[in-house]
């Protein structure tokens, strides 16, 4: 591997880096099946409603059914952040107004109106879910090609569990932990490394997506408050729509460029990489300036199998 220009194992030109009309294609649908699976649970909320409803005689009648009280609220288009702000009788007015302004006018089909207006509300929770599901989607996809590599060579791994917080050994069935997984740690050479998503450095003042250190998951808390101990940080953009490419890639530089600041003043300079979805021709010419000049130092296009286990293996060796 070319040292000081990583990137030139898997990039000839900047023309290498632009997402292909497949790819876009490919995610959008990935997307779209990620939806579906997240509207599932609403699905079948609505009709157990349904079920429920079906057995008031009128609309009326459903302020007696003690199990759908929670989803009156939700059909009269509250929302589950909103709802924590509301009295009770705040919920008892809008469930009434859902009666009288929707339900009652109805008629015989008010039932049917019920479940919609409940499915209007779930539908909006779904969209602000599915806001991030590209960077979701994303990370999911960096963990299983970093988790493959040290696989094939024969490392074991520690991860850090989303819902319990804690640390947990390498399974042999590792099946679905990218579901889970928000931290992942191996040992390289004689020294550990920990890879941590999404973390506050203190240095650079943001957030940021990867952040590669120097030490071992039980002295992470305390190390990652020294700038040394960082070996390599990084922007991971998911989103695949071709209109907001421009958009991702410029918070990206933005939050790259305040590392290399940040760093610099103290006469540090960590690896820098970015990973991103969505790559047009523009933006593709700007990363491969930047890679040319050292301003970046590795980068790939998450659509690209090849050009993410070359980006992963890199990790893996630093």
């Amino acid at each position: 591997m070319t040292p000081n220009k990583p990137y030139l194992q898997h990039l000839t030109s900047s023309e290498d880096l632009i997402t292909d009309y497949q790819a876009t294609r490919s995610g959008f649908v990935a997307l779209a099946l990620e939806k579906n699976r997240r509207a599932t649970p609403f699905i079948e909320q609505a009709r157990t409603l349904k079920l429920f409803a079906s057995q008031a005689k009128n609309p009326t009648d459903l302020l007696e059914i003690t199990d759908i009280q929670p989803a009156l609220i939700t059909a009269a288009g509250l929302s589950d952040k909103a709802i924590k702000y509301l009295e009770i009788q705040d919920k008892i007015d809008a469930i009434q107004g859902l009666i009288k302004n929707f339900l009652e006018p109805a008629g015989s089909n008010f039932v049917e109106e019920l479940v919609f207006r409940f499915l209007l509300t779930r539908g909006d929770t779904l969209g602000g879910s599915m806001r991030n599901a590209g960077g979701i989607l994303a990370q999911r996809k960096l963990i299983r090609t970093l988790i493959s590599i040290l696989r094939i060579s024969g490392k074991s791994y520690r991860w850090l569990h989303s819902a319990t917080n804690q640390w947990v050994q390498m399974l042999e069935d590792d099946s679905d932990i990218e579901l889970y997984l928000k931290g992942l740690s191996w040992q390289h050479e004689l020294e550990h490394r920990t890879l941590i998503f999404n973390r506050k450095v203190t240095l650079v003042g943001n957030n940021i997506d990867l952040c590669l250190l120097n030490c071992t998951p039980e002295e992470l808390t305390q190390k990652e408050q020294i700038p040394a101990t960082y070996i390599a940080l990084g922007e991971l953009k998911g989103g695949i729509d071709p209109a907001g490419a421009d958009e991702h890639w410029k918070t990206a530089r933005t939050a790259l460029q305040r590392i290399v600041i940040a760093f610099s003043k103290i006469e540090l300079k960590p690896h820098t990489f970015f990973i991103g979805a969505a790559i047009e021709k523009n933006m593709a010419r700007e990363i491969w300036h930047q890679l040319e000049t050292g301003v970046l130092e590795n980068t790939a296009n998450l659509t690209n199998d090849q050009q993410m286990a070359s980006i992963c293996r890199w990790i893996c060796h630093l």
